[in-house]
């Protein structure tokens, strides 16, 4: 990282700024910074569309690491991980970005200087954008095609698995300073194990910081995330808890369903409720807790199926919020054998039936297979038959294989032209499914135990 010094104040913008670790060496020359410091950006004090225009930066989507590690446990592909050292101090900025000398710090004889970065800086707004940026451009210059579905994703295609990574890592460190990782076993707090059963994915060490900090390690388990027909809603005489820890336990239960399709629903319900938390509110979310010291070492656990097969299922829990009386829709996808994606939420607009939230809940499944059908084309994998949607309503079924216009559903009219428009491009199919295998009802609403635990399996979620 570069730095210029010259005399007067900043004309585009200032930032303030303070030490935490080491910084490059012509910064060291000219001031003398211990070697323990490094300097960061209080990026707070920037000012949309002064300091920056774009904060904008692509991050991994886990739905799409899903489907390649499914694609790399049933065609046994390699999988190895590489670390790109300082990543965001490889970004190049497009404003000129000035800041004053940290506090302390002086140029003998001379005041009033500022220093002007040449290169992005850790906690600057826009360092992630200038840093993805980089790292796209050294992606196309080595002849990698950048993904439409998900610009995270980089592809190239070549026969030879082992030699193309060999030289993309070659290529990557005369780019970068970077490590090699070797196979992959850790990433975004997943710990991922591989053997001859398969892949297993988990959050285990997560969970146990998550226990420990709520001082949760020694409560009893609770062997479900929520308990059957609650009524969970806001109420006038409610007790309210504190909205900052609310937040922060939900917040950091959301990350943890990256591996938890069970603590899913649970999750949804208790981020409904974000602005105005209640103490009975707050209890669902220490049950959350509980449930999961029952459950430390379950994840996702992904097999060599002998197939590449997509489908999905679509459930819908009719009027089941009790506040507004909205319904929560569901969806499960699997890809190759094994769960790729999945979602709990609740449907934006009141339905006055239960064909009606099906409907448009199968509208919402029918986007996340075409997203995947989209998604396997590009990587070299399209689907050359209609993916099943899976559905137990039997109103709903009747209507979507049906392309007589029926006077109830002008209501859902888009949703209604979309799926045919679907259906008759043989992009999708709907067959009826009985509810007794419906493997999306653990997602809109609390099931039994027994059912519970029977889903679970059916999923491949598995407790090692």
């Amino acid at each position: 990282m570069g730095v210029d010094f010259g005399v007067g104040q900043s004309t585009v913008s200032q930032v303030t700024w303070r030490f935490i670790e080491a910084l490059e060496e012509r910064a060291k020359h000219h001031l003398k910074w211990p070697d323990s410091n490094r300097m960061v950006a209080k990026g707070f004090t920037q000012t949309y569309e002064v300091n920056y225009h774009d904060t904008f930066a692509p991050v991994a989507k886990m739905n799409t690491v899903r489907v390649l590690l499914s694609l790399a446990v049933n065609l046994d592909w390699t999988l190895r991980q590489f670390d790109i050292k300082n990543t965001f101090l490889h970004g190049e900025l497009e404003e000129e970005v000035y800041m004053s000398l940290p506090p302390g710090y002086r140029v003998t004889g001379e005041t009033g200087n500022v220093c002007k970065l040449k290169k992005a800086m850790y906690r600057l707004k826009q360092s992630p954008r200038a840093w993805f940026d980089r790292f796209t451009t050294a992606m196309k210059k080595f002849g990698y095609q950048q993904a439409n579905t998900d610009h995270t994703l980089f592809i190239k295609h070549r026969a030879d698995e082992t030699v193309e990574i060999e030289r993309l890592q070659k290529h990557l460190a005369s780019e970068f300073e970077m490590k090699d990782l070797g196979s992959l076993k850790y990433f975004l707090v997943v710990e991922v194990t591989r053997s001859k059963h398969g892949l297993f994915l988990s959050q285990r060490k997560y969970v146990m910081d998550l226990l420990a900090d709520t001082g949760m390690l020694d409560c009893k388990p609770a062997d479900a995330p929520i308990v059957e027909n609650h009524k969970l809603g806001v109420y006038v005489d409610q007790v309210p808890t504190n909205r900052e820890r609310y937040q922060r336990l939900v917040g950091r239960l959301i990350y943890l369903s990256l591996t938890h399709p069970d603590i899913t629903y649970a999750v949804s319900v208790a981020s409904q409720f974000m602005h105005s938390p209640s103490e009975d509110h707050m209890a669902v979310v220490m049950r959350i807790l509980s449930y999961l010291k029952s459950a430390l070492g379950r994840g996702l656990l992904f097999k060599k199926n002998g197939h590449l097969d997509l489908k999905g299922y679509i459930d819908v829990d009719y009027a089941g919020n009790i506040t507004d009386r909205r319904s929560t829709s569901g969806y499960v996808t699997f890809f190759g054998g094994n769960l790729v994606t999945w979602r709990s939420k609740k449907q934006n607009v009141v339905s006055r039936s239960s064909a009606e939230s099906q409907y448009r809940g199968i509208a919402q499944g029918v986007c996340e297979i075409l997203w995947l059908r989209w998604l396997l084309a590009e990587i070299g994998f399209r689907p050359n038959a209609a993916t099943k949607l899976h559905c137990d309503n039997q109103s709903a079924f009747e209507i979507a294989n049906n392309p007589v216009q029926h006077y109830q559903t002008k209501h859902v009219e888009v949703d209604r032209h979309f799926i045919k428009e679907k259906l008759e491009h043989k992009l999708i199919s709907i067959p009826f499914v009985p509810s007794s295998e419906q493997l999306a009802e653990m997602l809109t609403h609390a099931v039994s135990k027994r059912r519970f635990e029977d889903s679970l399996d059916r999923l491949g979620i598995t407790d090692i």
